[in-house]
């Protein structure tokens, strides 16, 4: 018997029923976290996986765009801003350059001067917190904006 004809069997409401047992959970958002000091990318990441919250990190804004092209999952960009070679601040143009324009993105930095977190804040970020980062802070805006209760 062919295949064609068995799945008539089935009404849609069963083929439907059935998808859903056979599916994978719809998976939550990732957070891309990017870091080219691979010790505060990784501290960031352990940090938000303890608290439920699933991660991958870049080591660099080139490895963050290739990761935002090739995952869909991404809803949120946590970013330093001094990297090397190519900062955050040029990372987050071109984030919103590309078709993950609309993509939400926490800033975290070291040190800044008054010009950059004005730049920083024309590009549409969340919000910009200073190292050491206000864990509590971050993680509020991390449930907010992945809209987890």
């Amino acid at each position: 018997m062919a295949m064609a004809e068995h799945d008539d069997i089935l009404s849609d409401a069963e083929r439907e029923a059935l998808a859903m047992v056979t599916a994978p959970p719809a998976k939550t958002s990732l957070v891309l976290v990017v870091d080219d000091e691979p010790k505060n990318s990784q501290a960031l990441s352990d940090y938000l996986m303890a608290k439920g919250i699933d991660c991958v990190i870049a080591n660099g804004a080139q490895a963050a765009l290739d990761y935002l092209q090739k995952q869909p999952r991404i809803g949120l960009m946590i970013t330093d801003l001094r990297m090397e070679p190519q900062d955050g601040l040029e990372l987050i143009r071109q984030v919103r350059e590309s078709e993950r324009a609309a993509l939400s993105i926490i800033v975290v930095s070291g040190d800044t001067d008054v010009k950059e977190a004005v730049d920083v804040m024309h590009l549409g970020v969340v919000d910009f917190l200073l190292k050491p980062v206000d864990l509590d802070r971050l993680m509020e805006l991390v449930k907010k904006e992945l809209k987890i209760e």
